[in-house]
This record gives structure tokens, C-alpha cells and sequence, in this order.
């Protein structure tokens, strides 16, 4: 067990350190609701500055795969999603062909939609490219905030705007580079998750926990 693991744990048998710990988290973005996979994902993940060039290529992947879903959907079906997409190396998915489109339209366990699946492919190809040009796909992504978070203080869920200018900017720029499924809307989301954006509510304690 490691020293943050011991510490966590003798936290956790402290009452007075528990019931705190119990108040403070139930002050979360209401948009979490109460499933504990979303929970999760919004305590552990969303807003968490991402510079992994996988991890970012996946959270591009899983957002193009959500339009028109629930993103508690595509999160039940994330692990799965991994498995079929070689846990996310776009080396080996830019070289993917019909045979393995076809695979991937009979795996139940992901979205079995032909032109998101398709994307995956092209996307990921364009993404080899901008690491050929930029070195890495994290030095082309986080240009766009200039390396750091744009840190948001907002109070209500509806002060949260669907796209910026920026995630224009962002999805023009995709767009150009052939890339699919990457609109404007699906970029905002996408600099949420990976911590671009700090999109937590002032009242959430993940809000000043990420600043």
C-alpha cells in the first residue's frame, strides 16, 4: 500500500474526517445525477488536465461516438470500446480495413453506427498526421488555450454555453485536416473533458480542487 493509500484509508476511519469528506462531495454539477459511473467520471476524470497523446485520441473517439447519445451510454460501453479499438493506438486503427469495419459493426458492445465507426479510421489517420507535423497531438490541441485551462466560474447549469468561438476555431480546423464527427459542439464537449475548459460549477468541489 502506498503512503497516499495509507493516508487516504486512515482518513477514511476518522469520523469527523469522513462525514466532511461526505458533505464536500455531495456538492457536485448537477449534470452527474446520481449514477455511480457518471459520479465517478465527474470526481475522478472530466475537467482533469489531460497531455497523453491516447488518452486524447480516445476522449476524441468516445466524444464523436456520443453525438446524439447520452454520454452515460458511451461511458457504460467505455471499456468495451477499448478492447475493440486496440485500446485507442491509432497507429494500429489507421490501419484498419473493411474486415475490421466489419468486426467492429457486429461488436454489441460499442456504438454500431457505420460512419462513426468509419471516422474512428479517418480520425485516426489524421491524427498520425498532426503528430508528423506538431510532434505530438497534445502540442496541437493545447495550443488552442495556450497550454493552460481556461478557468470558468459559472453558477448555473444554463451559464454553460453548448460552443465557443474557440471550439469553432477548433472544429474548423479539424474539419480542414478531414477529420469527422468533430463540430464545433462535439469539440467544446471534448476540451471539457480533457481539462481544457474547467467547466465545474463554483459550488462543486471539484471546481476549486482543479484550479
Amino acid at each position: 500500500m502506498s503512503i497516499s493509500a495509507r493516508a487516504r484509508l486512515k482518513a477514511l476511519r476518522n469520523p469527523d474526517i469522513r462525514m466532511s469528506r461526505a458533505i464536500e462531495i455531495n456538492k457536485r454539477c448537477e449534470w452527474c445525477g446520481d449514477d455511480p459511473i457518471y459520479v465517478a467520471y465527474h470526481d475522478e476524470d472530466w475537467g482533469v488536465p489531460v497531455h497523453d497523446d491516447r488518452l486524447l485520441f480516445e476522449m476524441l473517439i468516445l466524444e464523436g461516438a456520443q453525438a446524439g447519445l447520452s454520454w452515460l451510454t458511451i461511458l457504460k460501453k467505455r471499456e468495451n470500446y477499448r478492447e475493440a479499438f486496440h485500446n485507442f493506438d491509432c497507429e494500429k486503427i489507421a490501419r484498419y480495413t473493411a474486415r475490421d469495419v466489419k468486426r467492429l459493426l457486429g461488436n454489441a458492445g460499442i456504438v454500431r453506427n457505420r460512419l462513426k465507426v468509419e471516422s474512428s479510421i479517418k480520425n485516426a489517420r489524421g491524427v498520425l498526421a498532426i503528430i508528423e507535423e506538431f510532434g505530438s497531438l497534445d502540442s496541437f490541441l493545447w495550443r488552442y488555450v495556450d497550454g493552460n485551462p481556461i478557468k470558468n466560474k459559472w453558477k448555473r447549469m444554463d451559464e454553460i454555453p453548448a460552443k465557443t468561438d474557440l471550439s469553432d476555431v477548433m472544429s474548423k480546423d479539424l474539419k480542414a485536416r478531414g477529420f469527422n464527427f468533430a463540430g464545433s459542439t462535439i469539440c467544446y464537449a471534448f476540451m471539457q473533458s480533457v481539462g481544457m475548459v474547467n467547466d465545474h460549477m463554483v459550488h462543486c468541489f471539484r471546481c476549486e480542487e482543479l484550479n
